[in-house]
């Protein structure tokens, strides 16, 4: 077993050029050819050839079947404000997670996001690939400036910036006054400094397909054995990079053996570009420069580490061989191929598709043509051959006999070519999704259909749409925000204020945790925008109940998370302003808004005990005021019975009094008149008979 040695400079320059050399020979050979016919078809070209003649018109499905699928693919991401969104593993990341992902989106739109975007999505379409590069960069930028008759006040003032390095300084005396205004002798400066500020920060690039390089075994950028990146950059820029400027300024300049490279650029771009080979400026002097990423055991421990290395110039000289951490590539696919790198695009599933169509409409436009205007066969001798062959309009054939000249016809096919191209039509839907009900071109797709029936069709036709986006979201979007995640919680140096949900907060991206998982957040046509504004407005109702049935500490709903409802639901609409309809509130403001609430309560709790306080002392009195009620008819029937035992005192002296006279003059009286009057008196309010009987029957 061989003992484990650090590699050297040139061990490092022969690994890194013959993994270069043998990914490179892999991408021209047996990628580069498929994009260059992708690129031609996509521009209008085909492979069936001309016949003098014959029509040359040329069908365009691939650019008809790409130009559809985009704006569904775009609108996926620009439809909702946080297509990807960082995930907290643990409480002390909520709050993180939220920053995380509204600072990760707001950077990627100020670099230009929806021009990345539509960059990488169009290249997976047409090219199998769409690449983006993340990447932090410490670039510095550097303006000259002159100043005159400088005090050495003023000049101190200058130099003392830690970004201004001196290039020239000459000093006179001259006489001039002081602060007392006497005149007095002083050092009077020139100076030519050179005021250095910072480029540098969160760079995202999207890379050209042909300047992409990988292994043939490579999987995916994580697993290739190397990944680089193949470009010209001009001398001044790789000496603001920090490379040495002689080192640089001496390199043989650009490489002529990447024939493949040079074509497919041509067939992206559509022309040439101008050869540089007279620019007298050293600086502007253009050097090929391969960036690539490899894994190495270069310090001899056994475990090979990632490391970036820079090539320049024609022969491919090291400039740097550095430690580094993830591949800076996000690949974009539509169609990806299990277990291999490249996969498929739109234009290679439907390049046989347009040969046929052409074939097939050039064929019709033949068929019109000789239909329109027919062959004529003719008697030799009989018709003058030059009247003939004049097509004017109104001219006349001199022929001999109205028999020697004759229309050869030809049968009109073109019905039977369009329902071909018809089915062809409905083959190419099959393949990519993308249906004339879908693009809007089809006015009878929706006509007799219920809505339910409707939607059905819609989402059937954006199936394979969505298979597309998700295969972006899951593959593309995510690394990409992964990447960009790690690059501010390593490079950031400190605080930044964020508008952050309305307010202005300070953010501190070093305290991010960038293990946070991620959701993507896609949504494919009117039908499951649909489904999702129910499915909210639903979410909504729960909210409410939850939060209506058991107060602000429920522990499951939050007035954020009703505000974040409300904002989804408006985003469906394509309202992304949230803040103009619904305040907006952090921690702080909701917690006020909590304590308010548990306030509110207390209060009404306090009034509910005052309440029945009052209720029990009304009970009472009204229970008080019964009783007197009670003792006062009870005292009353008993002076009616005090009354009533006199009046029957009375009743019976008076019958003494009747026997009395009665014995003593024997004279008879009337007593039952008597009662009556007395009976009257007692009982105003009964019969004159109740009255006699004493009310009684």
């Amino acid at each position: 077993m061989g003992k484990l040695k650090r590699l050297s400079d040139d061990d490092v320059q022969d690994i890194v050029k013959d993994a270069l050399s043998s990914a490179t020979s892999f991408v021209e050979s047996e990628i580069s050819q498929d994009r260059i016919k992708s690129q031609r078809y996509f521009e209008g070209e085909t492979d069936i050839g001309e016949e003098e003649g014959r029509s040359k018109i040329v069908s365009t499905k691939v650019r008809d079947t790409i130009r559809a699928i985009k704006p569904s693919l775009m609108r996926v991401f620009l439809s909702s404000e946080n297509p990807v969104e960082f995930v907290p593993t643990s409480q002390e990341d909520v709050n993180n997670a939220e920053q995380a992902t509204k600072y990760a989106h707001w950077k990627f739109q100020q670099l230009d996001g929806y021009k990345l975007l539509n960059d990488a999505i169009h290249d997976a379409l047409v090219k199998k690939t769409g690449i983006l590069k993340i990447w932090w960069e410490d670039n510095t930028e550097a303006t000259i400036h002159n100043y005159s008759n400088v005090t050495e006040q003023e000049m101190m003032a200058i130099v003392n910036d830690d970004d201004v390095t001196v290039l020239e300084h000459s000093t006179e005396m001259q006489m001039m006054p002081d602060e007392t205004g006497q005149e007095i002798e002083q050092p009077i400066h020139d100076l030519k400094v050179s005021h250095e500020k910072s480029t540098g920060g969160l760079k995202i690039e999207g890379v050209p397909p042909e300047e992409f390089i990988v292994d043939r075994n490579a999987k995916s950028v994580s697993d290739a054995y190397i990944v680089a990146h193949k470009t010209e950059m001009r001398v001044s820029d790789l000496v603001a990079m920090g490379f040495d400027h002689d080192q640089v300024h001496d390199l043989s300049g650009l490489s002529t053996d990447s024939t493949y490279t040079d074509t497919e650029q041509f067939e992206r771009m559509g022309y040439e570009q101008e050869d540089e080979e007279n620019i007298q400026d050293p600086s502007m002097k253009q050097v090929q420069v391969v960036e690539a990423y490899m894994k190495m055991d270069k310090e001899g421990t056994g475990v090979a580490s990632m490391y970036r290395i820079f090539l320049a110039g024609g022969e491919s000289e090291v400039l740097e061989c550095e430690p580094y951490g993830e591949v800076p590539f996000a690949v974009f696919e539509v169609d990806p191929e299990p277990h291999t790198f490249f996969g498929r695009s739109v234009a290679d599933l439907i390049m046989n598709d347009q040969d046929s169509s052409t074939a097939m409409l050039r064929g019709m436009m033949d068929n019109v043509a000789l239909t329109n205007s027919p062959r004529q066969g003719y008697v030799q001798g009989q018709v003058n051959v030059d009247d003939l062959m004049n097509n004017e309009i109104g001219g006349l054939v001199r022929m001999k006999s109205p028999a020697a000249l004759v229309d050869i016809a030809t049968p009109f096919v073109a019905g039977q070519v369009l329902t071909a191209m018809q089915y062809l039509d409905m083959a190419i839907e099959g393949k990519t999704g993308v249906t004339k009900a879908s693009m809007g071109l089809d006015p009878d797709a929706l006509q007799n259909t219920s809505a339910t029936a409707a939607r059905l069709q819609a989402q059937q036709g954006s199936a394979q749409i969505e298979v597309m986006a998700r295969n972006i979201a899951e593959g593309g979007m995510k690394r990409l925000f992964k990447l960009m995640l790690e690059l501010l919680v390593e490079n950031s140096c400190e605080e930044t204020m964020m508008r952050l949900n309305g307010q202005f907060q300070p953010i501190d991206p070093r305290v991010w945790n960038t293990g946070m998982d991620m959701t993507v957040n896609v949504g494919v046509g009117t039908g499951q925008e649909g489904e999702r504004h129910a499915a909210l407005t639903q979410a909504l109702q729960m909210q409410m109940q939850i939060w209506t049935q058991y107060g602000s500490g429920n522990g499951m709903v939050t007035m954020t998370g009703i505000r974040n409802t409300l904002g989804d639901m408006l985003a469906l609409q394509g309202v992304r302003n949230v803040d103009r309809y619904f305040s907006p509130l952090t921690p702080e403001i909701e917690q006020q808004l909590v304590e308010q609430q548990q306030q509110m309560a207390e209060e009404n709790t306090e009034l509910s005990e005052a309440d029945a306080l009052v209720q029990a002392e009304q009970y009472k009195a009204d229970k008080a005021a019964e009783m007197n009620m009670i003792k006062l008819q009870i005292d009353a029937q008993k002076a009616i019975a005090v009354d009533d035992r006199e009046r029957d005192k009375l009743d019976q002296e008076l019958m003494v009094k009747v026997a009395e006279i009665l014995g003593k003059y024997g004279t008879s009286v009337d007593t039952a008149q008597i009662k009556a009057a007395q009976q009257e008196a007692r009982y105003p309010d009964q019969s004159p008979a109740q009255a006699v009987t004493g009310g009684r029957f």
